[in-house]
């Protein structure tokens, strides 16, 4: 039986990419040597760091002045590395899911911090549009997409002030106008690489503005200095990106993920819509195309764990919604296919002539 890769993150990555990767963690460049063992400074690896790097700067257009960094510690180091380096006094953040609220809690720690608006009074199903951004921040920050609840900011906003986002569940699935934002941050682990490395995107001119002492490590400048080689790089995920970013190259670039993403969003949610037993739980205007989340309707409610064992035998694999949301979860990142969105739809339909 064919299975079909829903999981929020880790997540599903072209199947190339994997063997591509797999190859090399066996003998690298024909070395002789495991990917996993060599020395993230020898002279075959520099030229994966820069590929990877200008490939990135290629595909989203990145701007001069700005540097493409690979660093460890996930997007939750990012919530505390933002504020080192960027917040003097008070910095304004929008609240809209689990993530975004981290983040926030975080940056207290730095200086004030004002919740310009948040979606939890309705469980974060909606992205809030009517808000005032404080002329005086240091910066305002936003979670472009929300994996749990399902939601997604689907252009970039406009800030009297600089901007920084983290990217890290709709990275590289969508054209972003980089010039935008002071920094680019996210986890590479729902589009782009397997887990272990996290991808920044900084505008060098806008750091070393703040008077604190940031230690060596969480100072984006150390990073830019040393080309993301001031300490031992995740060498593996690094390559699954380079691998990553010459398949979506091939395949047509950003502008081509975009119009997959939508396709497969539309296929899943127009079925949401139609059947009886379903209902989508995020707003209809700030539905997200990475994560679709659903649940039975109230009347249905008793079906939810015999739908997710149906489809779980027809081969649907990490389907379960997140429990601050319950019911169900197709995560729909760049290599997820419009057959696997096809065969989730087959199985809804099958489950409903059922019933």
């Amino acid at each position: 039986m064919k299975k079909y890769n829903f999981n929020a993150g880790p997540s599903i990555l072209p199947r190339e990419v994997i063997e591509q990767t797999a190859q090399a963690c066996l003998d690298f460049n024909g070395s002789g040597l495991s990917l996993m063992e060599i020395s993230h400074r020898a002279k075959d690896f520099q030229p994966v760091v820069d590929e990877a790097m200008a490939l990135l700067k290629e595909l989203l257009d990145v701007p001069e002045g700005y540097s493409v960094l690979f660093l460890g510690g996930g997007a939750s180091l990012e919530f505390c590395m933002v504020p080192y380096n960027y917040l003097e006094t008070k910095a304004a953040y929008l609240n809209t899911g689990t993530w975004a609220s981290k983040a926030l809690k975080e940056a207290q720690g730095f200086g004030e911090v004002v919740e310009v608006a948040s979606s939890k009074d309705r469980n974060f199903t909606y992205i809030p549009r009517d808000y005032s951004i404080p002329a005086d921040a240091d910066y305002f920050h936003i979670t472009t997409n929300n994996t749990i609840y399902g939601t997604e900011l689907l252009a970039d906003p406009d800030s009297p002030v600089q901007m920084i986002a983290d990217m890290s569940s709709d990275f590289i699935s969508r054209p972003v106008d980089v010039s935008k934002y002071a920094c680019i941050y996210a986890g590479a682990q729902k589009n782009l690489a397997m887990a272990g490395v996290t991808v920044v995107i900084i505008k060098e001119d806008t750091l070393g503005k703040v008077s604190r002492h940031i230690p060596t490590m969480l100072d984006y400048r150390t990073h830019i200095k040393k080309g993301s080689m001031f300490n031992t790089p995740p060498v593996v995920p690094i390559y699954s990106a380079l691998m990553n970013l010459r398949y979506v190259k091939a395949h047509g670039g950003i502008k081509a993920m975009e119009q997959l993403a939508i396709e497969r969003s539309r296929i899943v949610y127009d079925e949401i819509d139609r059947n009886r037993l379903f209902v989508g739980t995020a707003e209809a205007d700030s539905r997200s195309r990475m994560n679709i989340t659903f649940v039975c309707k109230p009347e249905y409610a008793d079906l939810q764990d015999e739908f997710l064992q149906f489809a779980t035998s027809k081969g649907m694999v990490g389907i379960k919604g997140h429990r601050s949301v319950g019911g169900f979860r197709a995560s729909c990142y760049n290599a997820q296919s419009i057959e696997g969105c096809k065969a989730l739809v087959e199985c809804m339909k099958e489950f409903e002539a059922a019933h």
